[in-house]
Parts: structure tokens; C-alpha cells; sequence
């Protein structure tokens, strides 16, 4: 018994779930602490992408200039028609400075209203034509991706370190990981492939796979190809960008619509999975992704039941496949249908899998119906920390069952079978939600949120580098991505329902955004 407590005491840094919690608290406290990380940016326009996106744009400046106008906002009316001339000169610089300046005054502008929406006019034109594809091969934006790479690899080699793992070895793969991951975000930084919603995370799939599959990985790569560890880091960090008080400022119809829309439609899909034959993590896996918001809840999900990767690159894939003409038929059948924008945007927040395709798609109609669809989502993101807590504790408790020779789980067995870095994804949106001060959590959300990305993009590198396309093919016979599109239809649907229930104003009054 005393080697068995001894055993578990160890667990705290030689197991793999305890070590990425350890990780993850580290990189949250050394940010909090002042440590100065700076991401590299990877968005990038071409002038013909910015000739494109300047020949929409023109309409709203021309719109912010009247409004201004009407509300005798004189220097916000010139700025607009400084700025429209200089879009019509085709000169990038010219267009940045002018945007740049409109922003500056929206800041003193009287009117709330055109305050917020020269802003953010102002805010977009200015980020598209200052994106020069050249600056993301500047030297300090280099040097920026070399800086976390050197600060993931000291972690890394730590980690497996402790974990019993090659540590030397793993270096030039690590490095070779990285430089992968940060070609994937360089491919869907471009204003293109971000405006169709391609994902990093697909791309990360994508060169994975495709070195995998075409030239196979070579034996000084697989030391570092360590998914469940990236993956579980970057989900113990993820818990300080979920607050609970993000659940007040969704709104009461949000999370209405949102506790509705996960409970049901998880259920659904977990049941039309099982009656397809797919097994229980398959298809807990399937039913976060559509229920919940697509490949972060998959990712919980899957770390939560020490679910099987290929299985999560399989889902990945599907909803990734599925969300681009969903983010671009819905506000065509929304503007069809004579939707009320209210109604059009708590269905697209609850169905469509990104917070990026719902804002996207919400442009597509209104200003309105982006705000409700990413109030809807908040919501819904809320919920992956429960989601992952509560299946924890039930895959737990079904391992715990088939213990061999144990009648009956006890509450230590569970404990030791428990996913610790679920505790370590609650105790960080704990302490963020209610013991920081709200400016420091405001203050280091971004590079936070920058970090997490970066876990994640070396977890789906390496889910591709460690997937055969054959093997993924054969998975489930097609059964469980034919339960994942029967899933989301009826999720459409029911959403559509709720949408017009709730947000319609035929249960509850119709809410004024």
C-alpha cells in the first residue's frame, strides 16, 4: 500500500496530466508576472485583396460620413471624405494614414453611436492595409515566433524530462513541429483563406498529414511529437480566456438559448451516433463539436475522456469541412427568409462552430445580427469547461468500473482516473473570473490567447504527422460522419426554432441590440 501512495504522490510530476497542468500555471503566472512574450502576427493583405475589400468598405465610410453629418459630427464627416478620397487614390499608405486618423477622432466624438461605429470602421481598414505581406517576414516579427518557440522548447524538454522521455533527441524535432505550425498560421493569415474561415487548425492538419502520408515521418521527428501534452497545456491556459462573467454579459437570452441548444442537441447526436454503432468517446467527441463550438469543445472533450487523436482529427476535419458553406449559406437564407436580424444571428451563433464565422457571417446581414450571434456563442463557449467536467467525471467513472477485481469504484479510483488538467482548466477560469483585477486579466488576455493558439497549432501539427489518411478513412465506416451531418441538421433546425422562440418575441419580449 505505502509503494501504492508513493506511486500516486509521483504522479504529481511524472504524469503527463499533472505535468501540463504544472506547464500551463507556469506560462500563466511568469505572463502575469511581467514576462514580455510578444506574438507574431501573421495577418497579411495583398493589394489586390485590399483593392477588393476597400471597393465594400467605401459604402460604409460613405455611410459614417453621412450619419455624421446628421448628427453634426463635423470632423468625423471631413475625416470620412479624407478617407474615401484617399481609398479612390489606391494609395495603401495613404488609405492606412487616413483610417488611422478617423479612428483618433471617433475617441472624441459626442455621439455613442458614431463613436463605436467610426471606430471600428476605422479599426478594420486600418489593420487590412497596414497587413504587408513583408512584415510578417520582418526581423522582429521573426525574431517574436523565435522568442516562444525557444521559451515551448525550454518547457517541452522539461516536461519529458520528467516524464521519462527523450529530451535531447526531441530538439531538431521539436523545432521542425514548430516551423510547421508556424507555416500553417502564416497560410491562414491571409485575408483570403481568413475570410472563407480556414482555420490554422486545418492547415496544421493539412502539412501534418501530408508529410506523413506522402514522406513519412522519420524516426528523429517522433520524439517530439507529443499531441496529448500540447493539447492539455493549451487547454489549462484556455481556462484563464473563459470567464464566468461572461455569462452575465452574454445576456439572459444567450444562455437560455445556449443551456437549451447543448443539452438537447448533444443528446441528439450522441444518440443517432450510437444507433449508427459508433463507440461512446466517437461519439461524445462528435456531440460537443456540434453541440457546443466545434473543435475547441472537441479538443476538451477528447482530453477529457482520453479520447483516441485520430479520433479528434476525424471530427476536427468534419466540421471544419462543414462550417465554410454554412458561414456562407445561412445569411443568404436569413436575407431570403426576411429574417429579423436579431433572430438570423442567435441562429448563426448557435450553430456555426467558430467565434470567427460567426462574426463573419453576421456581417454578411448586420451589424445587429453579428452582436446577438456573438452573444449567442460567448454563451455557448462558456459551457465547454462544464461540458469537459462533467464528462470527465462520467468516462472516469466507466474506466473506473473495469478495474479488474474492484466490486465496486471508489472515490480514490476515480480520483486517480480523474483528467487532472480538467481541475487545472477550472482553477485558471476560477481564479480569472473572481480573484483578478479586471485590468490585469484585460492586460493579459491577448498574449494568453496567443499562447493557447500556439499549443494548439503544434497539437493538430502533430495529430496530422501521427495520422495515416488511410486509417482515417476506414475509421467508423463513414458512421460517424454521417451521424455528425444528420446532428447538425437537426441542430439547424432546432436552433432556427429556438432562435425565433426566444429572441423573436414570442416567448419573451424581443430584446432591443
Amino acid at each position: 500500500m505505502a509503494n501504492s501512495k508513493e506511486n500516486h504522490w509521483t504522479e504529481l510530476w511524472k504524469k503527463e496530466d499533472w505535468i501540463a497542468v504544472w506547464v500551463g500555471f507556469l506560462i500563466i503566472l511568469l505572463i502575469l508576472g511581467g514576462l514580455t512574450l510578444k506574438m507574431p502576427s501573421f495577418k497579411w493583405t495583398t493589394d489586390g485583396e485590399l483593392a477588393t475589400y476597400l471597393s465594400t468598405a467605401t459604402t460604409a465610410v460613405e455611410k459614417i460620413g453621412k450619419a455624421a453629418a446628421d448628427k453634426g459630427e463635423k470632423a468625423i464627416q471631413d475625416q470620412a471624405t479624407a478617407l474615401k478620397a484617399a481609398i479612390d487614390t489606391k494609395d495603401r499608405k495613404a488609405v492606412g494614414d487616413a483610417a488611422k486618423k478617423l479612428g483618433d477622432l471617433a475617441k472624441e466624438a459626442k455621439d455613442e453611436g458614431i463613436k463605436k461605429k467610426a471606430a471600428g470602421l476605422a479599426r478594420d481598414i486600418t489593420g487590412q492595409a497596414g497587413a504587408l505581406p513583408g512584415k510578417v517576414f520582418s526581423g522582429a516579427n521573426i525574431m517574436s515566433a523565435v522568442y516562444v518557440c525557444i521559451t515551448f522548447l525550454v518547457l517541452s524538454l522539461i516536461a519529458f524530462a520528467l516524464m521519462g522521455e527523450p529530451t535531447v533527441k526531441a530538439i531538431g524535432g521539436f523545432i521542425v513541429v514548430f516551423i510547421l505550425a508556424w507555416i500553417a498560421q502564416f497560410i491562414a493569415g491571409s485575408a483570403t483563406v481568413s475570410y472563407y474561415g480556414v482555420e490554422y487548425v486545418i492547415w496544421c492538419l493539412f502539412l501534418g498529414l501530408l508529410i506523413s502520408n506522402v514522406f513519412g515521418v522519420p524516426g528523429w521527428l517522433k520524439p517530439a511529437v507529443r499531441t496529448e501534452f500540447y493539447i492539455k497545456t493549451g487547454l489549462v491556459i484556455l481556462g484563464a480566456g473563459i470567464l464566468f462573467g461572461e455569462i452575465v454579459q452574454a445576456g439572459a437570452y444567450g444562455i437560455v438559448q445556449a443551456l437549451i441548444v447543448v443539452g438537447v442537441v448533444w443528446y441528439f447526436c450522441y444518440w443517432i451516433a450510437k444507433k449508427l454503432g459508433v463507440d461512446d468517446d466517437f461519439a461524445a467527441i462528435l456531440s460537443s463539436a456540434v453541440s457546443i463550438c466545434g473543435v475547441s469543445a472537441a479538443i476538451a472533450t477528447s482530453g477529457a475522456i482520453k479520447g483516441d487523436p485520430k479520433k479528434l482529427s476525424y471530427t476536427t476535419s468534419i466540421v471544419l469541412i462543414c462550417a465554410v458553406p454554412m458561414m456562407i449559406l445561412m445569411p443568404i437564407i436569413a436575407k431570403t427568409f426576411g429574417m429579423p436580424d436579431v433572430v438570423a444571428g442567435a441562429w448563426l451563433g448557435g450553430t456555426l462552430d467558430t467565434s470567427g464565422s460567426v462574426v463573419a457571417a453576421g456581417a454578411l446581414i448586420s451589424e445587429t445580427a453579428m452582436k446577438t450571434g456573438v452573444i449567442v456563442k460567448m454563451s455557448q463557449n462558456v459551457l465547454i469547461g462544464v461540458a469537459a467536467f462533467i464528462l470527465a467525471i462520467v468516462w472516469t467513472f466507466k474506466g473506473a468500473k473495469g478495474v479488474p477485481g474492484a466490486e465496486k469504484p471508489t472515490a480514490m479510483v476515480i480520483w486517480y482516473r480523474f483528467p487532472k488538467f480538467v481541475l487545472g482548466f477550472i482553477i485558471a477560469s476560477v481564479v480569472f473570473s473572481f480573484f483578478m483585477n479586471p485590468d490585469a486579466v484585460s492586460a493579459t488576455k491577448g498574449v494568453l490567447a496567443g499562447l493557447r493558439t500556439w499549443w494548439f497549432a503544434l497539437a493538430f501539427t502533430c495529430i496530422g504527422l501521427d495520422t495515416k489518411l488511410s486509417e482515417l478513412a476506414k475509421l467508423g465506416g463513414g458512421r460517424p460522419a454521417l451521424a455528425f451531418l444528420i446532428a447538425q441538421g437537426f441542430n439547424v433546425f432546432w436552433t432556427l426554432l429556438l432562435a425565433y422562440l426566444i429572441f423573436g418575441g414570442v416567448l419573451l419580449p424581443a430584446p432591443k441590440l
